[in-house]
């Protein structure tokens, strides 16, 4: 399948590529606005539709974007556009349950039956369900197996133990604590537990106990409502060899206490320091919280997932935060140790990538997120040691559906 976006957008990528140019050409030093700018200039010559992001240094706070939010009026992407954020949820999942383990009101490494008799598995703890170390299989690669499965979904309503128990029923990755293996089905059984705790829906506990009290005033949870409430991008992904589909009208249901929330790149700055500072947990749940198992066995020092909260290895340190991928929408959120270095990005096309092929596209954020957060010199070909390259770890991109859209 050949890439779209390049029929359909070359007539503005025109006009942005001039602008990269006169960015990357002068050998001026670039303050941190002009520098992510161009880098969110390059995001979209590479092939993105249109990317937004928000960086900020101490109280030091930019936000730019590029791009096309709608490629049927050519409405420009803005910086403070609300957006489906997909596992980014998980954060905010994990934390509500990690303030009821404060309370001693839940035991991470009890088993899951204690609080879900009709739903637990031998041997798997809360803190495997949270650290994606259980072994349950991913239900979405089974209710996105086509794309008429897609199709049907986007109006459809599912409910979270339904959810759980398509998860439940595939094979499993690993013996449970074995290894790290990314499931959403973790989080559907997490919310569950939530639920089973405190006797209020999910999404309400998560509100009133993270998102209003840090003043998130643009974050929320859809439910059944399937359209963004207020000023967003589309959602693309590319269908046919001419066709980019929108999928931003989506019933979130499927996604529930894995990856339902909206939210913009402020409040999600604003989420992440205020988690780094101790202002949600405790000094014990935060060191909980990570305590991560490594994405690859072999290179611990690379990263890994701790609870609804991972760590990357950059040239200039270790950072905190997630990623998360719905279809059409994509962020990524990452951070400092301290909170005080933050960079949140936003893009409004999944599903593009050619299997076995570069990513112009996944370069560029990559080069944009080390300027972001290691300056200005790191952007180009650092590494973490001599034979190793730099690799930044996206469980929750990486582990989304794999379309094959049609081609007729």
């Amino acid at each position: 399948m050949g890439n779209p976006y390049r029929k359909i957008f070359a007539a503005a990528c025109a006009a942005t590529l001039s602008v990269v140019l006169v960015a990357t050409g002068s050998p001026a030093v670039a303050a941190p606005a002009d520098d992510l700018q161009a880098g969110l200039n390059r995001i979209t010559a590479a092939g993105m539709v249109g990317t937004f992001a928000e960086v900020r240094d101490g109280n030091g706070r930019w936000s730019r974007a590029s791009g096309i939010a709608d490629i049927d009026t050519n409405r420009k992407i803005r910086p403070t556009y609300q957006h489906r954020v997909g596992s980014i949820t998980k954060t905010f999942t994990a934390v509500a349950l990690l303030q009821l383990v404060g309370e001693s009101r839940l035991d991470l490494d009890a088993p899951v039956g204690r609080y879900l008799p009709d739903l637990g598995r031998e041997g798997v703890t809360v803190r495997m369900l949270l650290n994606h170390t259980s072994g349950i299989g991913n239900y979405t690669n089974a209710i996105f197996a086509t794309p008429e499965q897609l199709l049907a979904a986007q109006s459809k309503t599912f409910q979270p133990r339904e959810l759980a128990r398509v998860g439940l029923d595939m094979p499993a990755t690993n013996a449970p604590g074995e290894r790290y293996s990314y499931s959403n089905t973790n989080y559907i059984l997490a919310g569950l537990i939530l639920e089973k705790i405190t006797r209020l829906p999910a999404a309400l506990e998560i509100s009133r106990r993270v998102i209003w009290p840090t003043g998130l005033w643009q974050t929320y949870f859809p439910g059944r409502t399937p359209r963004i409430l207020l000023p967003h991008a589309k959602a693309y992904v590319p269908w046919t060899e001419t066709e980019l589909r929108d999928f931003s009208v989506f019933n979130m249901s499927w996604g529930w206490m894995a990856g339902e929330l909206v939210s913009t790149t402020s409040d999600l700055n604003k989420f992440y320091r205020a988690l780094l500072t101790g202002k949600l947990l405790r000094p014990a749940e935060l060191a909980e919280m990570q305590k991560t198992v490594p994405f690859i066995p072999e290179f611990p020092e690379a990263g890994g997932y701790g609870l609804g909260l991972y760590s990357n290895a950059l040239p200039c340190g270790t950072v905190w935060g997630h990623d998360g991928q719905v279809f059409g929408h994509n962020a990524i959120s990452l951070h400092s140790p301290d909170g005080t270095r933050q960079f949140t990005l936003m893009q409004n096309m999944t599903h593009y990538q050619l299997p076995g092929q570069p990513d112009p596209i996944s370069q560029a954020l990559v080069e944009t997120l080390l300027t972001a957060l290691c300056g200005a010199d790191s952007a180009g070909p650092a590494t973490l040691r001599s034979e190793q390259p730099v690799r930044l770890f996206t469980p929750a991109m990486d582990a989304a559906p794999k379309l094959t859209p049609a081609t007729n």
